[in-house]
């Protein structure tokens, strides 16, 4: 038995497939799902995401999102998504050092909130590539 999960960003369908267990990270920790688990919708935080495909263990950098599931079908809408493989970690190591940036600034324009989820999901990123 499998989960079919459908995952779609803003720009539109990033990927389709089956697995036999979906890891997820919600406000309340993280969480694996296992075929014909109860259903559930939750929010989903900056994270990574990790499932068990024909090809094994993948990971991906999620920046946030939605998770449904029912039926054993998993939609997951996010922000944002990388696999393991898309991730440039020069990109995150710059973008990182950015986000500290804004966050040392004594500038009192600064969106501390903004700079704090930068921060995050750079550190998210780096962690998923494993850097």
């Amino acid at each position: 038995m499998m989960i079919h999960c459908k995952i779609v960003t803003p720009s539109g369908v990033y990927k389709e497939f089956d697995t036999s267990i979906l890891n997820i990270v919600n406000s309340d920790g993280q969480r694996g799902i296992l075929p014909n688990h109860m259903p559930l919708v939750t929010t989903l935080v900056i994270s990574k995401m990790s499932t068990v495909e024909s090809n094994g263990r993948q990971e991906y950098a999620i920046g946030g999102g939605l998770l449904h599931f029912e039926n054993n079908v998993a939609m997951i809408l996010v922000d944002s998504i990388e696999h393991s493989s898309e991730i440039d970690k020069d990109r995150a190591l710059r973008a990182k050092k950015r986000a500290l940036g804004h966050l040392e600034s004594t500038d009192p324009n600064t969106d501390v909130l903004r700079a704090e989820t930068a921060l995050k999901r750079a550190l998210n990123r780096l962690n998923v590539a494993g850097k």
